[in-house]
Order: structure tokens, then sequence, then C-alpha cells
């Protein structure tokens, strides 16, 4: 009996973990002060591309950060026209932000 609970312990612990894993990193609070939510939600697109959209777009490239840190503080077009009907991405260009933009962007290359 006890090595039955012990499996079903493991399994909820490893079931719940990949559940955490699926929930979004990106932190909320941040996103909001950045504004991010006014175009962006994690999984569907609303004026900008999903997040999980981005993610999946840039995954395993090495310079996607930097890239994607460079997008937000500058602004941009023409990377998701297919998406946004050629919405321009509004720069962010406050410097004391950008740790935040930072964290943000590091948190959506993980979804």
């Amino acid at each position: 009996m006890k090595a039955f609970i012990a499996a079903v312990t493991a399994t909820t612990l490893l079931t719940l973990s990949g559940v955490a894993k699926a929930e979004s990193p990106v932190d909320i609070a941040k996103a909001a002060k950045l504004d991010c939510l006014a175009c962006h939600t994690i999984d569907k697109k609303v004026v900008g591309p999903a997040w999980k959209d981005v993610s999946a777009k840039y995954k395993g490239d090495k310079g996607a950060q930097e890239t994607l840190v460079a997008k937000v503080i500058k602004g941009g077009k023409g990377n998701w026209d297919k998406v946004t009907g050629g919405q321009v991405m509004t720069p962010h260009p406050n410097a004391a932000q950008k740790a935040d933009i930072e964290k943000v962007v590091a948190a959506i290359l993980t979804l």
C-alpha cells in the first residue's frame, strides 16, 4: 500500500509540475506596467500576436532575446503582418523599464 501511495504521489507531482510548466511564467504585473496587455495575451491574438506564437516562432533562435527586447524598445513593423494586418509594434523607449522588458521577453520565450 505504501508503494502504491508513493507511486500515486509521484505521478501527481509530475503531473502538477507539467501543468505548472504549461502555465505562463510571464509576470503579468510587469507586462501590465509596460502596457503589453493592451495588444497581447498569452494564447490569443489581440492586436499583436499571442505570446505563445512569438515563443514558437523564435524557438531555438539564440539571438531572439536581444532581438525582441530591441523590438519592444524601438517598436517596429513587418514581422507579423499576416497576423496583425500591418499594425505596428509601438515603441517603449523608457530606459528605466529595460530590466522589466528583458524579464517579460525572457518569460515569453519559455512558453
